[in-house]
């Protein structure tokens, strides 16, 4: 059987991992074994926070509908107006109530006034 050597694919390999940990520091932008590692970190973490991110964005979206309904003195908090709306059949989510409170305080407020 002929002999094969693995000098090229393992440069090639070699190549890409570093060319991926570039911009990472001291070790792991340099060397192949602690590249690899970070690499494996990276990915699992970029896995694990692209789901975070949606509650990350829930949370604020709650916090700015909140705020309008305060700031409107509205007889509601955001869990009962959220409650009273649901009851409704208010067709608008958390992110569209959360951009009208912030950029269109007046539909905001109508929306209010129809759930009360």
């Amino acid at each position: 059987m002929t002999r094969v050597k693995k000098g090229v694919n393992a440069l090639k390999n070699r190549r890409s991992v570093l060319r991926q940990a570039k911009g990472f520091r001291f070790r792991r932008g340099t060397n192949e074994r602690a590249a690899n590692e970070a690499l494996a970190h990276a990915g699992a973490y970029s896995f694990a926070h692209r789901r975070d991110k949606k509650g990350d964005f829930r949370r604020l979206w709650n916090v700015k509908i909140n705020a309008a309904l305060r700031a409107l003195n509205a007889e509601y908090s955001y869990s009962k107006f959220m409650g009273a709306a649901k009851k409704k059949g208010l067709g608008l989510d958390r992110k569209a109530l959360a951009h009208l409170a912030e950029f269109k305080p007046e539909a905001f407020k109508k929306v209010v006034a129809m759930v009360q």
